[in-house]
């Protein structure tokens, strides 16, 4: 059966946190996990942005976490925390133009399956309810610096290159890149992880419908 897409809140505390546990293991900062207090400021400024997917029997699989942000393509670079407000969400704005994807995550067991996709769908018809001009996120590139490792040398646009051609599979870009999101550019000093570092690729779903 396919997932139920529905907003999340504080009592689903404990299977959030789960889920943050299972998805992003150490190396990944453990101090960016959700925490209760996140979580019910995330209910209570917008719940239609805090989504989970639950499987048949009432499991909690995967969650997105979303806000609504003012953005132009002309505005410079800007870092997770001040998109976010350290995770808090505070700095949402329902005059906004655009829907700001926060986080992401599947359990690895319920991975390809097509949850992250219905989250993204979930998402871009939240887009076209409210006719935000389009879907916003700033994505890890988590195989970077293992490439770099095995390839001196290689900048972040290097691997972003080799992940858009589909000569490298990057476990956060290539899905999302599957899901209908479109890069726009790197940006260095996003994020506090091993992994990327520190570096994401901005990826953007234009609505349609606006007009």
């Amino acid at each position: 059966m396919p997932p139920r897409i529905r907003s999340y809140g504080p009592a689903d505390l404990a299977a959030l946190i789960a889920i943050q546990r299972e998805c992003f293991p150490p190396p990944f900062p453990q101090e960016l996990w959700w925490n209760a207090e996140q979580i019910a400021t995330h209910a209570r400024v917008f719940p239609e942005g805090a989504l989970c997917a639950e499987s048949g029997d009432g499991t909690l699989v995967a969650s997105a976490t979303a806000h609504v942000q003012r953005w132009s393509p002309d505005d410079g670079d800007h870092t997770w925390a001040q998109a976010s407000d350290g995770g808090y969400l505070r700095n949402h704005d329902p005059a906004g133009d655009t829907l700001y994807g926060v986080d992401v995550a599947v359990r690895p067991a319920w991975r390809g399956q097509g949850i992250a996709r219905a989250l993204y769908q979930a998402r871009y018809a939240l887009v076209r309810r409210l006719r935000l001009r389009r879907f916003l996120a700033g994505s890890r590139l988590a195989g970077y610096a293992a490439y770099r490792d095995a390839h001196p040398g290689t900048t972040p646009e290097d691997y972003a290159r080799e992940v858009l051609a589909g000569r490298v599979l990057d476990p956060v870009i290539t899905p999302q890149l599957s899901a209908g999101l479109e890069p726009i550019r790197v940006v260095r000093a996003y994020l506090d992880d091993v992994e990327s570092a520190g570096c994401a690729l901005l990826m953007e779903w234009r609505n349609p419908d606006f007009r």
